[in-house]
């Protein structure tokens, strides 16, 4: 196993663990506040009577996604050369998702983070891991284009996108374009991105001995050697993507049972955009995004439906205890249980 890296892939101080808690309390303050506003009589009004088997599906849903997803970077790194029991890798990729779900901006860089777990807790090295979690990153965004292309579509057809969401459709389109032309551009000019890289490393590496230039070009060539053994095997490649668009199917059913739970029956259509579109909100920089994607997902829903904001509110809640806090506890225990293998 490689050497373990440092910085700002140590464990957790105590600082980190009161940022991130007071993130939650103010991501939790901020909720109730919009309870407040909308009236919390009307939110009680509009979740009473609620068929929690649904909510049993949605959270079921969020674990055949993780367990999907967990699949798919199986195959990555089995390419990249780990061979890991799918039991024991899945265990570690819901311990992953817990660091990334609990660390704000997560969602948005939490790549460097999950490697560092797995390398941890299975055999990769650091650079092999890094190499498997951005292609299966990269392999989830094409789902992810799909599926919000397919949505948008539908709405564009149905002539029903308030004039309201359009920055945010707009949003989701640039997200879903500029992150694989970004992936290309990077792959195409790796070599000259390493080199800037080292050239801007320099200095600091004069200043410290934590940091060698010579350690972080073996480190960048390591990187550029996994990805592209990774890259030579397309048969592994179709397999991930298969479980990729498989686990964001499963990601987005969880609103639809959102729905079902108090009684509205969304278009699955519909659901197959505000769900992508609602991800994009979680990139506030709260823990999950916690607070953002409630907004997003209560402008969304009373945007295309017309339903009340008690009711767009409540089937947000709902959706986000399926999707959210039942991964965040499946994650938790997860992570004590790596801990304790180790």
């Amino acid at each position: 196993m490689s050497e373990e890296p440092s910085g700002p892939l140590a464990l957790l101080d105590r600082k980190t663990v009161a940022q991130i808690a007071l993130g939650f309390v103010v991501a939790v303050v901020v909720l109730g506040l919009f309870a407040v506003g909308i009236g919390v009589g009307e939110i009680r009004a509009a979740l009473a009577g609620a068929e929690l088997e649904w909510l049993a599906l949605g959270c079921l849903s969020t674990l055949l996604c993780l367990t999907a997803w967990g699949k798919s970077w199986q195959i990555v790194l089995r390419v990249a050369g780990v061979e890991e029991s799918f039991r024991r890798l899945v265990v570690t990729y819901y311990a992953a998702t817990f660091a990334n779900y609990v660390t704000p901006l997560g969602q948005a860089g939490g790549e460097p983070f999950i490697a560092y777990v797995l390398s941890r807790d299975t055999d990769a090295s650091y650079e092999g891991a890094l190499a498997s979690v951005v292609t299966a990153d990269l392999l989830n965004m094409l789902p992810f284009v799909t599926f919000s292309g397919v949505g948008f579509a539908a709405l564009i057809y149905q002539s029903s996108l308030p004039e309201t969401l359009e920055p945010l459709a707009a949003g989701l389109m640039g997200l879903a374009v500029g992150v694989p032309v970004l992936a290309a551009v990077g792959w195409r000019y790796r070599f000259s991105l390493g080199r800037l890289v080292l050239r801007l490393a320099a200095p600091v590496a004069r200043r410290t001995q934590r940091l060698s230039v010579e350690g972080l070009r073996e480190r960048l060539r390591e990187l550029n050697d996994a990805f592209q053994r990774i890259a030579r095997d397309r048969r592994a490649l179709v397999s991930a993507l298969f479980f990729a668009y498989l686990g964001w199917l499963f990601f987005a059913l969880p609103l639809y049972f959102a729905g079902l739970t108090i009684g509205r029956d969304l278009d699955l259509l519909l659901v197959l955009f505000i769900v992508p579109a609602s991800t994009l909100a979680g990139l506030v920089p709260s823990p999950g995004g916690l607070g953002g994607v409630e907004a997003a997902l209560l402008a969304l829903l009373v945007g295309l439906l017309g339903v009340t904001t008690a009711t767009g509110y409540a089937v947000a809640l709902v959706y986000r205890l399926a999707s959210y806090w039942f991964a965040l506890g499946l994650g938790g225990v997860a992570a004590l249980y790596v801990i304790a293998r180790n």
